[in-house]
């Protein structure tokens, strides 16, 4: 198990995406450190899944778009754990609204959510990397964001998903030489039923080319690729888990 003892932090930890990326990461033996916003109760729900691997874990209360408050969380990782390997970038809110109807503020929400999260974090664990020579930060985008993607009622999100794609591509530049791989997954929309793998096969989707629904074992297994050393020599890059939606 080559990713045993390495240290993830995962924003977003406590449900959906985040949850699935945890447990997944647990399962190889990785430490886990999870952020949450509110939902304390999701938050130790999560952690009883993460300590059935027999991995230590636990989680912080901190909102991703407080830069003091992401540096508390920081703190707190490295005071338990040492230090951080894995950064995984999930937080980001979302809605459906035409710009028209979206107000500053709405807008303000998501794109700090979804852009200035990543900014933060990504920068709080940039020292402790580069101490190491050794880092691995895996933001989540969205499908298509690496071209662009336009599509309406959602421009507050898809401009913040793009500009993680181009931000990500940044700073891989440059950490390479800090031994640091910064790489952006790109998942298809993932409801809240929070199926495995094996669930997600037993069921059609006809909007799927793959013919099945998502699930977050299909998104934590790119976030695994990107956070072993296989992928030593891969950074800057985008990799989308659609089934071939939206190719």
């Amino acid at each position: 198990m080559p990713l045993r003892d390495r240290v993830a932090l995962i924003t977003g930890g406590s449900r959906g995406i985040g949850k699935g990326i945890a447990q997944g990461l647990a399962r190889e033996g990785v430490r886990i450190a999870i952020s949450y916003r509110r939902n304390k109760n999701a938050a130790q729900t999560t952690l009883r899944s993460v300590q059935a691997f027999g991995v230590d874990c636990f989680a912080v209360e901190a909102d991703a778009i407080d830069p003091e408050k992401v540096k508390f969380l920081i703190d707190k990782v490295l005071e338990r754990f040492g230090r951080i390997d894995i950064l995984v970038n999930n937080v980001g809110e979302f809605n459906w609204k035409p710009v028209a109807e979206t107000s500053v503020d709405e807008w303000q929400q998501v794109v700090s959510s979804n852009l200035f999260s990543v900014f933060y974090a990504s920068k709080a664990v940039i020292a402790a990397m580069r101490r190491q020579h050794w880092g691995r930060i895996i933001s989540l985008g969205a499908v298509g964001a690496e071209r662009g993607f336009g599509q309406g009622t959602i421009s507050a999100y898809a401009a913040a998903k793009a500009a993680v794609v181009s931000f990500s591509r940044s700073l891989a530049i440059e950490e390479a030489k800090h031994g640091i791989t910064v790489n952006v997954v790109n998942p298809a929309n993932i409801d809240e039923r929070e199926l495995t793998m094996d669930e997600a096969r037993r069921i059609k989707d006809a909007r799927s080319p793959a013919g099945r629904p998502p699930s977050a074992e299909d998104v934590t297994a790119a976030v695994k690729f990107f956070a072993s050393d296989s992928a030593d020599y891969i950074t800057g890059q985008v990799l989308n888990v659609t089934g071939g939606w939206m190719l």
